[in-house]
């Protein structure tokens, strides 16, 4: 048994030196030069042995995931957790140590470094931290460094910064090897002040913010959080959380409690809706830790809007706004024109302001109007619009809001799976079939559309083709609807297509677009263009040449005419 420990043993050393030749290829001390707040890479190593298998990566541990057990039938682990413990930790330790002392570079390395161990036992499964490294020097030398960045770059700053700065930045303020306790108001400032020097371009602000999100979130899951509750999570789902009874937090409003409540409502605001549920649960753990703060926030939003953004109210309607739960409560309390009017506009505005585009409303009103496109949800965010769209002198002002409210990646909060849709699809559904004048807005919509999570737009296509027909007029809007359609979509248009006229109008559209987005418009048509080439062999003269020439672009590397 001894000879077997020791050539595992040497084993694992053996792929703890092949992992350091492996991360040694990069060239560490140019990729720490792109900022002073960077002074090494790698902080995380994880051995893991198995079925007397070693291996040694930088992913790290789940401590999440549930405790693998030994399956029945599998050969017995011939290790136990003693000789993990006693033997075999000891030793790695020490020759982890020495392999961090003689790196040819140390840039390879972060101030911090932390060496786990994984190993399959006799009694199932274990998992031991071997060693954690923290260098003296590059942590003062990292001290230094962002001290200095926040003095020059952002609080005497008055120029944007860079991205990667602010990635390293955030996590290094809540890395409490560096701050053990963490100043919340100054780290709120620092991030508020960072946002406020890159407000100038949308996309590097909104770079900026998710770096900042992400390392809050990270601190929350994985420092704050656990502290207080037993956390459990399967896979994908949300995780559980169960409060630790003999742990008090003794500030709630103040402190880590702060930073959790700013994690939250940027999260809630700002990122995608399928990260608002983590927003939501934030809000939830402040709420059992005592924060009254977080039960206001619940209740009323976070006040980060102005109360007339927020609330209106008149003799005709009353709209109330709630930025945490991303919700708009309307009470139409007349049914007029200028009552949808009033509560149009104060949506425009709370958009204006920052309000999450995936929102819902809540609709007290005695009219149920809903637009004439099968398979859209039934919700009061749908029928406000639709009770709109009865005041011809309001479609200016739906066109205004969709504008306002379209944008890829966000959707109506109270809709999902296969009636899942846009902000602004009710207002441009129902625009797009009152007026042909409103074609281009139809046109914009369909270009920010993420066909891969919505699939309205086949049902508002089949209404709109039902509405005005194939004809010269409709073919160029229709085939920006198809090309952001799903293959799903079932249409009776081949006949009408297939007239010389339209078939070379259908040509002159798609002259420019790719092979395989002529092929998909072919698709939905006829089925595949096997089909369309079968139909063109059997049609005469100019049709057959149309047709012929809409296979060819729907076959060769980019359609041209």
């Amino acid at each position: 048994m001894d000879n077997m420990l020791e050539e595992l043993i040497n084993e694992m050393k053996q792929a703890i030196v092949q992992w350091f030749e492996f991360i040694g290829d990069k060239d560490a001390e140019q990729i720490v030069k792109r900022t002073p707040l960077q002074v090494g890479i790698h902080d995380y190593g994880l051995l893991e042995y198995a079925k007397g298998r070693v291996s040694v990566t930088d992913t790290e541990l789940d401590f999440l995931s549930p405790e693998v057990k030994t399956g029945l039938g599998e050969p017995a682990e011939l290790l136990s957790e003693e000789q993990v413990r006693e033997q075999i930790v000891p030793r790695l330790a020490a020759f982890m140590q020495q392999q961090l002392d003689s790196l040819p570079s140390p840039a390879l390395i972060d101030y911090n470094f932390s060496f786990w161990g994984k190993f399959r036992v006799r009694e199932g499964e274990v998992t031991l931290p071997i060693l954690q490294y923290i260098d003296e020097a590059k942590k003062e030398r990292l001290l230094n460094a962002i001290a200095s960045y926040i003095q020059t770059k952002l609080d005497d700053g008055k120029y944007p910064t860079k991205p990667l700065e602010t990635f390293f930045l955030s996590r290094h303020l809540l890395d409490e090897n560096l701050f053990p306790e963490p100043d919340a108001g100054r780290i709120i400032s620092v991030f508020e002040n960072i946002l406020e020097l890159n407000k100038a371009k949308k996309e590097r602000l909104a770079e900026h913010r998710s770096n900042i999100v992400r390392a809050l979130r990270n601190w929350a899951e994985e420092t704050f959080l656990p502290r207080y509750f037993e956390i459990h999570k399967e896979g994908w789902s949300q995780a559980e959380y169960t409060r630790k009874g003999d742990i008090q937090l003794e500030d709630t409003e103040q402190g880590p409690i702060e930073l959790l409540l700013y994690a939250a409502v940027s999260i809630i605001k700002y990122e995608p809706s399928y990260s608002k549920s983590t927003g939501l649960a934030f809000l939830e753990r402040a709420v059992e830790l005592g924060s009254a703060r977080a039960s206001r926030y619940m209740k009323e939003g976070s006040g980060t809007l102005a109360k007339e953004d927020v609330h209106l109210c008149n003799e005709l309607m009353e709209c109330k706004a709630n930025d945490v739960f991303a919700t708009v409560t309307i009470t139409i309390k007349q049914e007029a024109e200028e009552s949808y009017a009033c509560a149009l506009r104060f949506i425009c505005r709370l958009l204006q302001q920052g309000f999450t585009k995936s929102y819902q409303i809540k609709l007290k009103s005695s009219v149920k109007q809903f637009l004439p496109v099968k398979g859209l949800a039934k919700s009061g965010t749908h029928r406000f619009f639709a009770n709109a769209m009865e005041y011809p002198k309001l479609h200016p002002l739906l066109e205004e809001y969709a504008r306002a409210a379209m944008e890829e990646f966000e959707w109506y909060a109270d809709t999902e799976g296969e009636k899942c849709c846009m902000p602004g699809s009710y207002a441009v559904f129902g625009l797009g079939l009152a007026d042909r004048s409103y074609f281009a807005l139809v046109e914009d919509y369909m270009k920010q559309v993420d066909d891969e999570h919505q699939s309205v737009q086949n049902d508002f296509t089949t209404a709109f083709i039902e509405r005005y027909g194939v004809n010269a007029e409709t073919i160029p809007t229709l085939v920006t609807c198809l090309l952001h359609s799903t293959d799903s979509i079932k249409l009776k248009i081949k006949p009408a297509m297939e007239e010389e006229a339209h078939a070379r109008l259908l040509l002159d559209t798609v002259n420019g677009l790719q092979s395989y987005e002529v092929e998909h418009i072919v698709y939905t048509i006829w089925g595949g263009v096997e089909k369309l080439k079968a139909i063109a062999a059997k049609a005469k003269g100019e049709k057959a040449a149309l047709l012929s020439e809409l296979v060819q672009a729907a076959s060769s590397k980019k359609s041209q005419r």
